[in-house]
């Protein structure tokens, strides 16, 4: 575990309280992940009820994701609103090309502006950090065009940073909380993304974090299933009755062939194609 060192951390909240301020009001796009949580926690902080929390609903978003986001929401009495962003209503994110995220960011970035200016604020933020600039990132480029600010990247802070501060300072219940990344990065680029095929990922996911699993993926690959798991849980597939409860479930979900990826989970491995 990151143990932090306190002094940085706090100068760079310091940074993101700042940054937070001089927008006057803001309405975060909030996923309920580590990041966002952050950011929303300090927009809170600073900005009373000028700031506002922005949750979509989508085919790819995990429905326990967003049941736990919201939860966290009205525990916390931090005003939110829905909107629904349907990525799959666009060609161009549906044919899963590599800038795939550009297309999405974009549709909810303008959705997430319009909300911000029926409710009066001037600003939209994200939980982008300094970690995400060394993968590839498509959204990137939708959020500058769209003049979307990022509190944590303008103040430089880590995934570790953001982890340490969560835990240490704000006391956020997802300080230790895995990645979780959008479900449209279960599959390869080039693979047309369906309701159906997300549905058949969300149910496979759903049982490995009902097994007990905290890091995983289920990386749809056709008529293959792919497994990430974390390197400290990847023993646990293999126990008899577990392993026949993932593989009779992903037969009767259409897959014939289940693998398990004996590299083990990592962030945006289907990004290993487009790095080479």
């Amino acid at each position: 575990m990151y143990v932090g060192d306190g002094r940085k951390c706090a100068d760079k909240v310091f940074k993101v309280k700042n940054f937070l301020c001089e927008t006057g009001g803001c309405a975060i796009a909030y996923s309920g992940g580590v990041d966002s949580t952050l950011v929303l926690a300090v927009a809170r902080e600073m900005l009373g009820e000028r700031c506002l929390a922005v949750i979509a609903t989508s085919s790819t978003y995990p429905k326990r994701e967003y049941e736990n986001a919201v939860r966290w929401l009205e525990d916390s009495k931090i005003p939110y609103v829905v909107i629904e962003s349907e990525e799959l209503d666009i060609p161009e994110f549906a044919d899963n090309p590599p800038d795939r995220c550009y297309y999405c960011k974009r549709e909810l970035f303008a959705k997430v502006w319009q909300q911000a200016k029926e409710h009066g604020l001037p600003c939209v933020a994200d939980g982008t950090n300094a970690s995400d600039l060394s993968d590839v990132r498509p959204g990137l480029r939708a959020a500058r065009e769209l003049k979307v600010i990022s509190p944590l990247k303008e103040a430089g802070l880590t995934k570790e940073e953001i982890r340490f501060i969560s835990r240490t300072i704000y006391k956020l219940p997802t300080a230790d909380k895995p990645p979780m990344a959008c479900m449209s990065s279960r599959f390869p680029y080039g693979s047309r993304i369906t309701r159906e095929k997300l549905q058949q990922v969300e149910t496979i996911e759903n049982m490995l974090y009902g097994q007990g699993f905290r890091v995983f993926r289920a990386r749809h690959h056709g008529d293959i299933l792919r497994l990430e798991l974390g390197q400290d849980e990847m023993h646990l597939v293999l126990q008899p009755q577990i392993r026949q409860k993932i593989v009779e479930l992903a037969k009767r979900q259409g897959f014939v062939y289940v693998a398990l990826d004996l590299e083990g989970f990592r962030s945006g491995s289907m990004n290993e194609t487009v790095n080479q």
